[in-house]
């Protein structure tokens, strides 16, 4: 069910949501191939009218289906911000798209879900990678470009 706000009913006093956003609802494009967004968001909210802006105060959670960025083993990843805020304008440029009186909270939602996810998932700090790969060995993207220049001798 979609967290949407009715203005009218904010204008007199604090509304609060409860409830569950699918990954349909959510409508989150995965670019990353790590992370997976396979179970609904979890959302409790408390929402109220500040002159001509809407506050939402409350707490997000959602469990991602990722794969280790060093050893692609499966993991599980759980995001839970606890003390999420949104200040949503009614006026101005940014403002709120209101349809039948209705703000649909979704996409302040989804903006700060995809800024919590994470850079890279790891199984553990101490990941050693792809059993067989040989974690000693510098790669072209951990050595020094600097050090080949160095053995240059010029005169």
């Amino acid at each position: 069910m979609k967290p949407e706000v009715n203005l009218r009913h904010v204008e007199d006093h604090t509304v609060s949501l409860e409830g569950e956003l699918t990954p349909e609802e959510l409508e989150i494009d995965e670019k990353d191939p790590l992370i997976h967004v396979k179970e609904p968001l979890a959302y409790e909210l408390e929402v109220q009218q500040m002159e001509d802006a809407l506050l939402v105060q409350g707490s997000l959670k959602l469990t991602l289906d990722c794969e280790c960025a060093r050893c692609l083993k499966p993991l599980r990843y759980t995001m839970d911000l606890k003390a999420w805020t949104a200040h949503i304008p009614l006026e101005g440029e940014e403002k709120a798209d209101v349809v039948n009186d209705l703000v649909d909270l979704t996409p302040y939602v989804r903006e700060d879900i995809v800024l919590a996810f994470p850079q890279r998932p790891l199984c553990g700090p101490d990941c050693k990678g792809l059993p067989g790969a040989d974690a000693s060995s510098e790669s072209p993207l951990t050595s020094n470009p600097w050090a080949e220049l160095n053995k240059l001798k010029l005169k």
